[in-house]
């Protein structure tokens, strides 16, 4: 079984241009928890998960020490706070850009299997030999590919 046999050809993307908030409200209308960020050509430029808007957003203690009185004092800061200082920022600012793992139409389930496994990715994009994404396979799409083809054969 190959990765074309089970990917999601209608991939959602994120342009790096978009914002953290553009972004979040794709997640929340499409309900996903992550896309591939690509270029006008559809080309790769990063992959972003809700786990990394959760990490950027997430509150700063701020320590600031005073050396003269040995004294810290530590500032906490809102999420509302933090939310409205990061969320017109660019996504692929918080994106993974840096060793993306990526799969072709013509792996197979194997392959697939073991980097999801490996690795703890949710998702992996799919790229054709120009490096456009064609598709994305989640861990979901793979039981579910698994399930249909193995398991109700052994019934």
């Amino acid at each position: 079984m190959k990765v074309r046999d089970f990917m999601i050809m209608n991939v959602i993307t994120a342009k790096p241009t978009d914002t953290i908030k553009d972004v979040m409200k794709i997640f929340v209308e499409k309900k996903i928890g992550g896309m591939p960020v690509v270029d006008g050509e559809g080309k790769l430029c990063g992959i972003v998960t809700d786990g990394d808007i959760l990490r950027a957003i997430k509150p700063i203690d701020r320590q600031i020490y005073n050396y003269f009185t040995f004294m810290t004092y530590i500032a906490e800061e809102d999420l509302e706070s933090r939310l409205s200082e990061m969320a017109g920022r660019e996504i692929i600012k918080i994106a993974k850009t840096n060793g993306i793992v990526t799969v072709h139409p013509d792996d197979d389930m194997k392959k697939v299997v073991s980097l999801l496994s490996k690795h703890h990715f949710k998702k992996l994009p799919v790229l054709n030999g120009n490096n456009r994404v064609i598709g994305v396979l989640s861990r979901g799409d793979v039981i579910r590919s698994i399930q249909q083809t193995i398991i109700d054969e052994m019934d």
